[in-house]
């Protein structure tokens, strides 16, 4: 597939999966329970690693998971590694409703369905009996199937080139087609931007750099998590390679020379399990699978500076860890609960992009979503329409897009923050709702959001695989957003059903121009429980400490 014709083919899926008042894209009729995608992938006959279960509490207090990292690392050990990946890919909770169950986890997806996979790629030897070598991790055991033992050349190639440990993260795509039909290619990608940001605070607790390999191809990313290993996956469902991130440096560029050939000369071991009895084919995500492989890498565009200093709304001494795992999706609004100006502009803060602070230190992109804001129960701040510049160099070009006469712009004084007013003193609790499919939740909350991104000019400048990147950064946005509405009293969720169009006639935008696209959408307020309900402890099935 030629450039043009993967950008054509993005273009197409995107305007096929929006969904329209009347109109929904293409999805399953009804869901087939029976067939629901198992939630948790196995390797069969693949050596297990059971990884320490710790506390992990009493590290970092919640505003420090934003600040530069000080003082000595954790050491690397199984201890570590565990926590590391049970912050940001493990069990948070049990939930049971007349006689089902279901695991929740601490990184969210979309409908509970978790379609990201997370890897290990260890290049030396740790505690344990874990040595040089490429693992699965397993939520539901909390430990590493080991998939290859590397080869000494190879163990040495990959850490000059990654360090001592790197975090590969996979889609099974066919989990959120199940639900949601073909708009859940879109789903899988900002549930990997939520897994990177989990992954970025759990490095944090423990004082690890983590950041984003840029410039990497997919296919080496395929090789060495042995996704393309046919045999490997006979009979089941495909794994595609997201992102790759390594603690430390992280240098861009392909794979050294040397590995992809130690690799396929290695022994490995176990086999996917199947996860549904049967798959439904959708057209359009194989056609968006395609179009959007990464050959060369993403090119990296440098960051702007950082134009929010410091922390100059803290949420609180809270412990982070506690945060991190008490987080949980509200499933409804109590339409009263509001918050007050400095929270909401701290919470705002937090979503801008700073190099120096997680979980941007990990991001080696110029920012390409703003945030488009219904306002509704802010002390201190009408109701209204505003607009939050996350890359105030593409501001002259959001403000041409939303050419709406009425529109102010009007810089929110005091906020700190590129945070404009386009229209206030309007109630558009309403609007809010509409525009996310009905929903009353993005009413019923004190503010919600659409994540607006910089479509054309981003896929323009990076190609059809920067689809993929611009979803994986809005994940990384709603990943902070529940963490600030969970430290500052609320709670969030993310809403991926929304009309696409009449979001952007909300802002003013032309219905025939796609420069800007919004892609997610978020709301927080005041959560309402449903009691009915019981929660279980992540872990106790493991009955070890």
């Amino acid at each position: 597939m030629t450039t043009d014709d993967a950008m054509a083919a993005i273009r197409r899926y995107h305007r096929v999966t929006k969904h329209w008042p009347g109109r929904y894209a293409p999805g399953p009729g009804g869901l087939d329970w029976a067939n629901q995608p198992n939630p948790f992938r196995r390797f069969a006959d693949a050596p297990l690693h059971p990884l320490p279960l710790v506390a992990g509490t009493g590290r970092l207090t919640y505003d420090d998971l934003y600040a530069p990292a000080e003082g000595p690392a954790a050491p690397l050990d199984a201890e570590a590694l565990g926590l590391l990946l049970e912050l940001g890919l493990g069990l948070s909770a049990w939930k049971e409703y007349q006689g089902t169950r279901w695991a929740l986890r601490n990184n969210p997806s979309s409908g509970n369905l978790h379609p990201t996979e997370g890897y290990v790629v260890l290049t030396r030897a740790l505690d344990g009996g874990l040595g040089p070598g490429v693992y699965h991790y397993a939520p539901h055991e909390h430990g590493l199937e080991e998939r290859c033992r590397l080869p000494v050349d190879a163990a040495t190639a990959l850490s000059e080139r990654l360090g001592d440990v790197a975090i590969g993260l996979t889609s099974v795509h066919w989990r959120e087609a199940w639900k949601y039909g073909e708009r859940a290619y879109r789903y899988c990608q900002h549930d990997a931007g939520h897994a990177i940001a989990s992954l970025c605070f759990g490095a944090r607790v423990l004082g690890w750099p983590l950041r984003l390999v840029a410039g990497i191809p997919d296919k080496h990313v395929a090789v060495l998590l042995g996704l393309d290993r046919a045999e490997d996956f006979a009979g089941a469902e495909s794994e595609h390679p997201d992102a790759l991130l390594a603690v430390g440096p992280a240098p861009d560029g392909a794979l050294p020379q040397a590995v992809p050939a130690a690799l396929a000369a290695a022994s490995w071991a176990g086999r996917a399990n199947r996860l549904s009895d049967h798959q439904v084919e959708w057209p359009q995500i194989h056609e968006a699978e395609q179009a959007t492989v990464q050959t060369d890498g993403l090119p990296v565009r440098a960051a702007p500076e950082a134009t929010v200093e410091g922390a100059p709304h803290p949420a609180g001494t809270a412990d982070a860890v506690t945060i991190i795992r008490q987080r949980r999706s509200a499933v409804d609004m109590d339409g009263r609960t509001g918050l007050s100006g400095d929270a909401f502009f701290g919470m705002l803060a937090r979503t801008v992009p700073d190099p120096a602070r997680p979980p941007w230190d990990a991001w080696p992109h110029a920012p390409g979503v703003a945030l488009a804001l219904f306002v509704h129960r802010v002390d201190g701040l009408a109701p209204g329409l505003y607009v939050l510049a996350r890359n105030p160099d593409r501001l002259p070009a959001l403000r041409a897009a939303c050419a709406d006469d009425r529109f102010t712009w009007a810089p929110v004084a005091d906020s700190g923050l590129p945070l404009f007013a386009l229209i206030t003193d309007v109630d558009l609790r309403e609007v809010a709702a509409a525009v996310s499919c009905g929903q009353a939740i993005a009413g019923d909350s004190a503010f919600s959001l659409g994540m607006v991104a910089d479509f054309e000019a981003v896929l323009g400048t990076e190609g059809p695989s920067a689809y993929r990147r611009l979803f994986w950064e809005t994940g990384i946005i709603g990943q902070v957003l529940y963490l600030e509405a969970e430290a500052r009293g609320v709670r969030a969720t993310g809403i991926g059903c929304f009309f696409d169009d009449l979001m952007h006639q909300v802002l003013g935008m032309a219905e025939d121009d796609e420069a800007w696209q919004s892609l997610y959408h978020f709301t927080v307020g005041g959560a309402v429980d449903d009691p009915r309900l019981r929660t279980a402890p992540p872990y106790k099935h493991l009955r070890r400490a």
